[in-house]
């Protein structure tokens, strides 16, 4: 038996996209303790169900601070050194790149890194100089922390080939890619389709997921197809690729889509859908698509990477050129105005979501890589 740490940017994402890696740590016999910035009770009581120690070590998300992030650095090894783990698994650039050297300072012999996407410091790092000033940056902090890693999960073979060509990881670290976060089938069932269209966008309100381009195409189907809706749901970002409410506010009272903010409950949203879209310009495989796969829905997205891995063109849905409003509208259409293409294609994408991201399977084969098997 081992003592695994997984180590979070953001406590809810444990129970969210790690719960059931947790889980599956649990059920081989390992004894599992996790470790992220907020002093959040729910999440606390929730681990606890599963039997998992919660650490609180506190952490800046935004900015680079070089004090904080040393601060950061140093509180997660001394509370490493009080665990006692053989294994460290962080995620998020800031666990990644502060979390493998503390797990080093606190002695813990292996130290494995998952990169479930690159966002802004990698989307269109060429197109302005702060983009690209950010890119150095965390080109260069991965650069350092990566060189503390045992093994390096991908989500996408865009991303492992990006980091190979910038030289982030040393060429004789493992490396493996893996089917996204996975998505539990049975907790997604397949509803039934409702009659008319419907269009739905589930994902934080970023110019880099594609938001614009949707309300843009959303724009342009309406006097078409009157009786389709388009449904936008997640919470308004900080980020620098951020949306302002009162641009939200805009759209909405223009009556082109219907905001629902975040939500704790996606699940009524897929079942109101008959089509899920995601015009994003980079992912890492978006856990959101896989969930609207498993309630039998077809797919709009991007061939961008993490996103083009999730649709088989024409099969499961419809893959269309980033950034490109007008191709997104014209695979809008084409799914509005036929019904049993939006079944036919529903029907594979269940399919394809039970083969290939069923995330049992996923937590299986990082169990496999790590060497945690029971």
């Amino acid at each position: 038996m081992s003592k695994i740490v997984v180590i979070a940017g953001l406590a809810e994402s444990l129970i969210r996209f790690r719960g059931d890696l947790l889980d599956a740590m649990r059920a081989n016999g390992h004894e599992v303790a996790a470790i992220a910035p907020e002093d959040d009770d729910s999440v606390r009581q929730r681990l606890a169900a599963k039997g998992i120690d919660y650490h609180v070590v506190p952490m800046s998300r935004a900015g680079l601070n070089p004090f904080a992030d040393l601060r950061y650095l140093l509180q997660l090894s001394r509370c490493l050194r009080s665990i006692k783990p053989d294994v460290v698994l962080a995620y998020t650039i800031k666990p990644v790149v502060y979390g493998l050297p503390a797990a080093r300072l606190a002695g813990v012999r292996r130290r494995y890194a998952l990169i479930t996407g690159l966002g802004y410091a990698f989307t269109d790092a060429e197109k302005s100089f702060s983009r690209s000033l950010v890119n150095r940056v965390a080109s260069g902090l991965y650069r350092f922390g990566l060189r503390f890693a045992n093994g390096l999960f991908f989500q996408n073979p865009d991303d492992r080939q990006l980091f190979k060509d910038q030289g982030l990881f040393n060429a004789n670290l493992p490396s493996w890619i893996v089917n996204g976060s996975g998505v539990d089938t049975e907790s997604f069932p397949v509803a039934p389709l409702p009659s008319h269209p419907s269009f739905l966008f589930v994902g934080r309100v970023l110019r880099d997921k594609g938001v614009i381009e949707y309300v843009e195409a959303a724009r342009a189907l309406k006097s078409t197809f009157p009786q389709a809706a388009f449904h936008l749901v997640g919470p308004l970002d900080s980020n620098p690729s951020g949306i302002n409410a009162d641009i939200v506010s805009g759209w909405v009272k223009e009556g082109v889509v219907q905001y629902h903010g975040a939500v704790s409950d996606v699940k009524p949203h897929l079942a109101a859908c008959s089509v899920f879209v995601l015009p994003s310009y980079r992912e890492g495989t978006p856990r959101s698509v896989l969930e609207a796969m498993s309630c039998g829905r077809a797919i709009i997205t991007t061939d961008a990477p993490g996103c083009r891995e999730t649709v088989q063109d024409g099969v499961n849905g419809l893959l269309v050129r980033p950034r490109d409003s007008a191709d997104l509208a014209t695979a809008m259409t084409r799914l509005a105005g036929s019904s049993e293409l939006r079944e036919q294609m529903g029907r594979t994408s269940r399919e394809l979501a039970e083969q290939k991201y069923d995330v049992h399977r996923v937590n299986a084969a990082m169990i496999e890589a790590m060497e945690l098997r029971g």
